[in-house]
């Protein structure tokens, strides 16, 4: 694999977490604002379902960006 092509990739996996990143951070305000003063306390199902999706691709976001790092650090890239 070439330098630029892996430069791209790895630009692709931290462009990646950035967009989950703020996945989360919209899906917390949204659940957020079901809260006191707003709301009544309880989180509809569709709230936690999307913020759930939303840890979760972050999660995997990272888990991705790690292995690369690591096969970076190896000299596999």
């Amino acid at each position: 694999m070439s330098a630029q092509k892996n430069r791209g990739e790895e630009a692709q996996a931290m462009e990646r977490i950035v967009n989950a990143t703020r996945q989360v951070q919209s899906a917390f305000l949204a659940m957020q604002k079901q809260f006191p003063p707003e709301g009544d306390g309880r989180p509809g199902q569709i709230a936690l379902q999307t913020f759930d999706a939303a840890l979760q691709e972050l999660e995997d976001a990272q888990a991705a960006f790690d292995n690369m790092l690591n096969d970076l650090l190896d000299g596999n890239r």
